[in-house]
């Protein structure tokens, strides 16, 4: 039930090891964060309660753990004192560890987190004025190798589980402190909302564009989305969440049919060469064969467009000509499309520099000129690594033994002080 399967990932020639459903634990106990009402029932019923009880159990306990974010067994009032001992000592709430939280000047948090199994990975949350974005990891290192982005120069470790996914979402909240607040009268919600408020909503939309490519762990980004689109849940509308790819083509309708989130993409060239050399998964899937699965994308209308995302190389992909290329292939396609226009962010020894600012400003303005929306993203976090394709640095700079040397030594200084 806790073991580890191998999985063949496309562009990957060794199986990577990923978890089932379930994190693993070394005392045996089962982490109920990550999986859904159904699952935690039949883990209930395996555990010995009869059929009744084990559906009863799992709707009172899915409302504890993913709408009121508790970590306490004890503090699910309106299950038996009897039972939360039963509870406690078979199963497990979770959150990743966190090793390190940093805060931007520009309000952008980030957090250096660690599995169970020891292993790092970053999520950053972004504040503004109307909205909150996180933006969450699906996996340990990144496979595919895009050479402007920091993450992409690490190995893939593993995929991340559906709970340690659906883990960061909670982290947040925890941290936000947006957890409803308020005792509970009984099982339905709708009896029971009016008695407590979240304290601001704070957390508003949700990108899969932390470390990892989201569709090479399809099962496990899915399962913990729906967690946080479930009614009963954590209850986000998918029209505010949006996974960010690269271009795994097989599986962008897949994506649209069972999940449904907004979908951006990574495009950041218009020619195969320079796509080859800066995204190298489109040597296997090349630039029209990813159009036309955006064309095909389920769900997508100029309600909802598809956004293309476009890191601002100098003298790479940022010419004149390069943008109105752009235009021309979005409109070749039909695409409702916005473009996100993304100055690179920089990292000692990386092969590019970011263009300059009157030549990103041209180049958005060619695009606004064909009636297509091209915003230059701000960059938000640079001063902590927080920022797009930067999520590599804390980890890997500071090594574990480094970072215990600077507890002791702050420890020591506050002793003495």
């Amino acid at each position: 039930m806790t073991q580890t399967t191998l999985m063949s990932i496309p562009g990957q020639i060794d199986p990577v090891p990923v978890a089932r459903d379930i994190t693993p634990r070394e005392d045996g106990r089962v982490d109920l964060i990550g999986l859904p009402q159904d699952r935690i029932r039949e883990l209930f019923d395996e555990a010995g309660l009869d059929a009744k009880q084990a559906k009863l159990r799992a709707k009172q306990v899915f409302h504890w753990l993913y709408h009121r974010g508790v970590t306490d067994f004890e503090a699910m009032t309106d299950i038996a004192k009897t039972m939360r001992p039963w509870l406690a000592e078979r199963f497990f709430i979770g959150r990743p560890d966190v090793v390190e939280a940093q805060h931007s000047t520009d309000g952008t948090r980030k957090w250096l987190l660690r599995t169970s199994d020891g292993h790092e990975f970053e999520m950053v949350f972004i504040p503004d004025a109307d909205r909150g974005t996180l933006c969450v990891s699906s996996q340990v290192g990144c496979t595919l190798n895009c050479r402007f982005c920091h993450t992409g120069t690490m190995r893939l470790v593993r995929n991340l589980t559906p709970g340690e996914i659906v883990g960061q979402v909670m982290l947040a909240r925890d941290a936000l402190g947006e957890w409803p607040k308020g005792s509970m009268a009984g099982l339905e919600v709708e009896e029971d909302s009016a008695q407590y408020t979240s304290d601001g909503r704070l957390l508003t939309n949700i990108v899969m564009m932390g470390m990892g490519e989201p569709l090479y762990n399809f099962d496990n980004v899915k399962g913990a989305l729906k967690l946080v689109m479930d009614g009963e849940g954590l209850a986000l509308s998918k029209r505010r969440i949006t996974l960010s790819t690269s271009g795994v083509v097989p599986a962008m309708e897949r994506c649209g049919e069972e999940i449904g989130v907004n979908l951006a993409v990574s495009l950041h060239a218009v020619t195969k060469e320079i796509r080859d050399e800066i995204v190298p998964l489109n040597k296997k899937y090349g630039i029209d064969e990813l159009l036309e699965a955006c064309a095909a994308y389920p769900g997508a209308s100029n309600a909802r467009r598809i956004t293309f995302e476009y890191v601002m190389l100098k003298d790479k992909n940022d010419t004149d000509e390069h943008a109105h290329e752009l235009v021309r292939l979005l409109k070749h396609y039909k695409l409702p499309a916005k473009v996100n226009l993304i100055p690179f962010n920089p990292w000692p020894g990386a092969p590019y520099e970011c263009s300059t600012p009157e030549r990103v400003k041209r180049f958005s303005e060619i695009v606004f000129e064909h009636g297509i929306s091209a915003p230059v993203r701000t960059p938000r976090g640079r001063d902590i690594d927080a920022a797009c394709g930067q999520l590599k640095t804390a980890a890997e700079k500071k090594s574990r033994a480094q970072r215990d040397r600077e507890a002791a030594e702050a420890l020591e200084s506050t002793a003495t002080a």
